[in-house]
C-alpha cells in the first residue's frame, strides 16, 4: 500500500509539550498543512489557524479516538520518556500506544510514526553491531513499553494495513552529553529529516529505523534507512574532545559501560506501593 504525499495535510503530534515535540513542532512546519498538538502538560498556544492544541491523556480511549479524527498521519511521541516503574509507564506508554493505533484504525489514518527507543535493545553489549531485526533485549520498564509499541505497530500493519515507522531513537539532544552519546547521538536536524522521510516515503510498510546521526563509531547498522531515503548529515565527532575531557572512562566492569542501554540498565527497581 502506498500512502505517501509530498506534504502531509493534517498531522497529529502527541507529546507535543516535550523536548522533541517542541523541536518537531517547529521543524516540520514546511512539510505539513496543519498540526494538531496534544499532551497532558501545558503547551505554547496555537500560533495561528495552522495549529490546534488539545489536552488529552493517552490512557483516555475516547479522547485519543477524537484526537485522530480527520488526521492523515500521527507522530506518536507521547508518554514517559525515561525509566520509571511499570505502574508509571503502563497508562501513557503501553495503553497509550494501543489507543493510538486503535484510533488510527477507527479513523482511517493510514500512517503512524512511532517514537520507539534504543532501550528496546539496551542489554546488548556495547560494540556489538546490531541490525534492526536483532533480538530485542529491553533494559527496563521503559524499554519494555517501547518493545510492546513495536509489536502493536506490526500487528496493525499486518492486520489492518496501517503503515508505521518505529524510530529507535538514540540520544536526541542539542549535543552529546557523555561518552556513550558519542555513539548514540541524534541531532535535532537529523531527527526532523528522519520524520520528514517517514511522512513522504512512498512505501513505508512497517519499518524499523535507528534514530542516530552519522557518528564515527556505531552500534547500529542503519542500512535499512535507505528504504525511506534517510541520510543523516550530522556527527558527534565535533564534540568528542569536549565530552572526553569532561568524563573520565568508566571501569570495564561497570554495566553502564558494558551494555548499550547505559545507565538505564541500572535504574530501579521501583517497587509498587
Amino acid at each position: 500500500m502506498t500512502n505517501a504525499v509530498e506534504k502531509t495535510d493534517h498531522l497529529l503530534i502527541t507529546g507535543a509539550a516535550g523536548a522533541l515535540g517542541q523541536v518537531l513542532r517547529q521543524k516540520l512546519k514546511p512539510y505539513v498543512q496543519s498540526m494538531r498538538l496534544s499532551d497532558i502538560a501545558p503547551m505554547a498556544p496555537a500560533a495561528d489557524d495552522y495549529e490546534e492544541t488539545v489536552i488529552c491523556d493517552l490512557a483516555d480511549k475516547a479522547g485519543v479516538n477524537a484526537l485522530c479524527r480527520g488526521m492523515d498521519a500521527v507522530l506518536h511521541l507521547g508518554g514517559i520518556s525515561v525509566e520509571h516503574s511499570f505502574e508509571d509507564v503502563l497508562g501513557p506508554n503501553i495503553v497509550g500506544a494501543y489507543h493510538i493505533y486503535e484510533a488510527a484504525r477507527r479513523n482511517n489514518v493510514p500512517r503512524v510514526i512511532f517514537a520507539s527507543s534504543n532501550h528496546v535493545v539496551g542489554f546488548h553489549p556495547q560494540g556489538e553491531l546490531l541490525q534492526t531485526d536483532c533480538a530485542r533485549r529491553p533494559d527496563g520498564c521503559y524499554g519494555l513499553s517501547k518493545s510492546f509499541g513495536e509489536d502493536v505497530a506490526r500487528f496493525y500493519f499486518d492486520r489492518y494495513g496501517i503503515e508505521s515507522a518505529c524510530l529507535r531513537i538514540g540520544s536526541a539532544f542539542p549535543e552529546p552529553k557523555d561518552r556513550r552519546m558519542l555513539m548514540t547521538w541524534l541531532s535535532f536536524a537529523d531527527l526532523a529529516e528522519l520524520v520528514r522521510c517517514c511522512l513522504v516515503a512512498p512505501d513505508l510498510g512497517c519499518t524499523v529505523v535507528w534514530g542516530v546521526s552519522a557518528n564515527r563509531d556505531v552500534w547500529w547498522d542503519n542500512a535499512g534507512a535507505a528504504k525511506i531515503g534517510f541520510q543523516p548529515k550530522d556527527s558527534s565527532e565535533p564534540f568528542r574532545a569536549k565530552v572526553e575531557a569532561a568524563q573520565p572512562p568508566l571501569p570495564d566492569d561497570d554495566p553502564v559501560k558494558r551494555f548499550q542501554g547505559g545507565a538505564f540498565v541500572k535504574a530501579g527497581p521501583y517497587p509498587a506501593g
